[in-house]
């Protein structure tokens, strides 16, 4: 390019599709409906990088509220790498997040540079597991059997901030199905199946205990026998690493949780599935 101009706008939803595609072709595996909830949670945290008119970048800082957001869907064009696009991204994103906590789920070849870019510590690392739907039987309620503000209200202990315009789209995207399990009317975990670029994923996956998140693995796998079935996992969380194991799932990907700013406390060994590499 003759011009080497680098303008960084915000997104539309138009361009978020194009940065899901990207994804895609970047290995990442993203749902086929994606960008709906994703711009639902906050439709002025998407820039794309143009030189000339042409995306060239992409990237992401979804503020949830005041005081946390989260970094995503930093991808650059691989011929273009060397000339300061993710920089540019980088900067816009920082402006944008202000003074918030934010998080990102980085691949670990990266970590050296966002630790040096963004100031961010490591929190714990992810790790994405691959295995095949396998038949079960049905015996759990779907998930809209919950009122939307009892699963939200459950949804929040495993989240730093609330997002309810998020969650609501991201349970009602086309193909995507839910399970609840309760104790009484106390809701103990939830899971969501929803359909991606190849195959499925079980995202996310909350349960007071290893039994429920079994239960709810197990079902909701089943519902895409012989399917490609994905879940990333909080690595530090034990019986999630044992879950995966016992249904013969094999890792396939690892991230690294990083925060700038004190890190949320949050009940990892009751996440047994991330909702999204991409939002947290």
């Amino acid at each position: 390019m003759s011009n080497n101009t680098i303008a960084v706008r915000r997104m539309n939803k138009d361009d978020l599709q194009l940065a899901v595609e990207w994804a895609q072709k970047e290995g990442w595996n993203p749902g086929l409906h994606d960008a709906d909830p994703f711009y639902a949670a906050d439709p002025n945290g998407f820039f794309i990088a143009e030189i000339n008119g042409e995306p060239v970048g992409t990237a992401s800082a979804v503020a949830y509220d005041d005081r946390y957001g989260f970094l995503g869907f930093y991808i650059v064009k691989e011929e273009l790498r060397h000339l300061g696009i993710g920089m540019k991204l980088c900067d816009a994103l920082m402006e944008y997040m202000g003074d918030r906590v934010y998080g990102l789920d980085g691949v670990v070849a990266m970590l050296d540079k966002y630790v040096q870019q963004m100031g961010v510590a490591i929190a714990h690392y992810n790790a994405r597991y691959e295995g095949a739907g396998r038949p079960a039987e049905a015996t759990l309620a779907d998930i809209s059997s919950v009122p939307f503000e009892e699963l939200e209200r459950y949804d929040r202990r495993f989240f730093p901030a609330p997002r309810t315009a998020f969650l609501q789209s991201w349970i009602s995207r086309p193909g995507s199905q839910g399970r609840v399990v309760t104790d009484g009317d106390r809701l103990v975990g939830y899971g969501l199946l929803r359909p991606c670029y190849r195959g499925f994923k079980i995202a996310p996956l909350f349960a007071d205990t290893p039994e429920i998140a079994d239960q709810l693995f197990r079902e909701l796998a089943g519902l895409a026998v012989d399917q490609p079935v994905f879940l990333d996992i909080p690595v530090c969380n034990q019986a999630a690493q044992e879950l995966a194991e016992r249904y013969q799932m094999q890792k396939v990907f690892e991230t690294a949780r990083v925060y700038r700013g004190p890190a949320p406390e949050l009940p990892l060994d009751q996440i047994y599935g991330i909702t999204s590499f991409e939002l947290g």
